[in-house]
Formats: structure tokens, C-alpha cells, sequence
């Protein structure tokens, strides 16, 4: 029974995840070149936007789109299986242990995170490191345009073609890399859900949990934990595009090359468009799933009962 009720949980999260990145993909286009850029490239939101439309179309802002809905769906699935099944067993302990009420505290919702952010994280890193690399590549639209007519410019990479190229030119090393400070980003999610779930159970002595309560209690959880994290996904994201050479760089070299080149505040660069993108998603995701969860409870509670 919980493991069926965590399939439902994971199924319900990896639904919700992808209907929120779909509405907030280009903000992640933004944040993710940004990281990846050099102090060079600064430039102002719209600026950003503008400079991307003009070279490589509208499209550019959803460069990688593919893989990162399929990274989300399973991203999504696996954490939400992982933290309904680790919090099944503790609400099992609790009921055991004669404890009066059988929520989870909150050093159970940090146990349960870390858990699932683990799990989450060595499955899925080689998704986010294709991702990463599909959406800071850049097309020059006024290439494509200067070519003469009737001949097409090369095709944007497929998941599939990036996959095969990362494989065939840094060997399958390269699929793992940013694994380190993507661990360490596991505070993220811990964070995110420690303050979801204890701010809705105080919430829930006092009235039903709406999906906007969902929404808002989500963006809040979620905008602590990107603002404290957000140096972590940074030199994540600069590792996932680091090429052979410099795959040998472990995560503190990496800190320290940025800090020497570009300050502490190389650590924020499209901290904007980042901090609103996962506040977005993670609202989106927290009312979307809590939605999608309530039918399938719904769905099965009207299924036949196999004898």
C-alpha cells in the first residue's frame, strides 16, 4: 500500500514537473547562459532576451527543451518516490513508537530529502549535464541567413546527437560531471521541502490546503532555498560544459578559478532569472501536483478491487 501511494506521489510529481518547466523554460535558458558566460557578457534581462532572439529566434530561448522535460519528468519521479517511500517508513516508526502524531518532523523531512536528493542525483546527473550543454549552445541566426539560397545551416544537435558527441569526444566520465556540487545541492530540495511540509502542517490544523496555498507555501520553500544555494548551481552548471581539459577540476579549484577571475560575484551572475524561474516552477509544481495526486486518489478509490 505505500509503495503504491509512492508510485502515485511520484507519478503526480513527475506530471507536475513537467507542466511547470514548460511554462518557465526560457528563464532557464537565461540563468544557465548566464552562469556559463563570462563577466563579458553581462548584460540586462531584456537585454539578455533581445540579443538571444536576434541570433538564434525565438527557438533559442527553448534550446534543450526535450531533455529537460524528459530530465524533469524522471528527476521528479524518483525524488517524490524515494521521499514518499523514506516517509512512509517513518510515519510507521511514529505509530509503532506510540508517538501522538505520526507528521513528520523536521529533522525526519531533512533525513527524508537527503535521501531522495541522493537517489535523484546519480540517476539523473547525465540527463542535466546533456541539458546543460544542448542549452548554452548557441546558433548565429545571421549565419544561417547569409547562406545562399535554398541551402540550410546545420541543424540544431538532437538530445540523442549531443549524447553520442559527449560520449565519442570526453568518454562517458563526462556524464558525471558537476556530480560533486550537485550532492552538495541536495540541500536545495532539502531546504525547499523541510519548509513546505513543516509550514503545511502548522497550516493544516487550521484549514484545508488549497492548491494556491500549495502554490505560494511551494514559491516560499523554494525561493530560501535557491537564494542560499545559488553559488552551488552556478559552478554546477560551469562543470557541465567544462570540456576534457578541464574535467580534472574538482569543485573547490572551480570556486577558487572563479572567485581569482571574476570576483564573489561571478557566483551570481543570472541570479534574476534563476531565483524567478525556480520560484515559478516550484510554485507550479506544488499546486499542479498536489491536483494531480487528489484525481489519481479519486481515479483509484473508482477502479474495480481485483479479488
Amino acid at each position: 500500500m505505500a509503495s503504491s501511494d509512492a508510485a502515485q506521489h511520484a507519478i503526480a510529481g513527475a506530471g507536475g514537473g513537467i507542466l511547470s518547466m514548460a511554462l518557465t523554460y526560457p528563464l532557464i535558458t537565461l540563468s544557465t547562459r548566464a552562469q556559463v558566460e563570462s563577466s563579458r557578457a553581462d548584460s540586462a534581462f531584456l537585454d539578455a532576451v533581445r540579443r538571444i532572439v536576434q541570433r538564434e529566434g525565438v527557438t533559442g530561448l527553448y534550446a534543450g527543451v526535450d531533455s529537460a522535460l524528459f530530465g524533469i519528468s524522471v528527476t521528479n519521479f524518483v525524488y517524490y518516490y524515494w521521499y514518499e517511500w523514506t516517509r512512509a517508513g517513518f510515519e510507521k516508526a511514529a505509530v509503532t513508537a506510540g508517538r501522538a502524531s505520526k507528521k513528520l518532523t523536521t529533522v525526519e523531512s531533512m533525513i527524508a530529502g537527503a535521501i531522495a536528493g541522493s537517489a535523484t542525483v546519480l540517476l539523473t546527473n547525465p540527463i542535466w549535464v546533456i541539458n546543460t550543454r544542448m542549452t548554452t549552445r548557441k546558433r548565429n541566426k545571421e549565419t544561417d541567413e547569409s547562406l545562399l539560397p535554398g541551402v540550410k545551416g546545420p541543424k540544431a544537435p538532437t538530445t540523442i546527437g549531443t549524447l553520442l558527441a559527449l560520449l565519442r569526444e570526453e568518454g562517458p566520465q563526462a556524464l558525471f560531471a558537476g556530480v560533486v556540487p550537485a550532492l552538495v545541492l541536495v540541500i536545495n530540495p532539502i531546504l525547499q521541502y523541510t519548509i513546505f511540509e513543516q509550514l503545511k502542517n502548522v497550516l493544516e490544523k487550521k484549514k484545508r490546503i488549497t492548491p494556491t496555498i500549495a502554490f505560494l507555501l511551494g514559491a516560499l520553500g523554494k525561493l530560501v532555498a535557491t537564494t542560499i544555494t545559488y553559488p552551488y548551481i552556478t559552478v554546477k552548471s560551469r562543470m557541465h560544459v567544462a570540456g576534457r581539459d578541464s574535467q580534472k577540476e574538482n569543485m573547490l579549484e572551480a570556486m577558487r578559478r572563479i572567485v581569482r577571475e571574476e570576483g564573489y560575484v561571478g557566483f551570481y551572475k543570472g541570479i534574476g532569472p534563476k531565483v524567478t524561474q525556480s520560484v515559478l516552477t516550484a510554485a507550479f509544481l506544488f499546486a499542479f501536483k498536489d491536483v494531480l495526486y487528489e484525481q489519481s486518489v479519486k481515479l483509484r478509490r473508482k477502479l474495480p478491487v481485483k479479488a
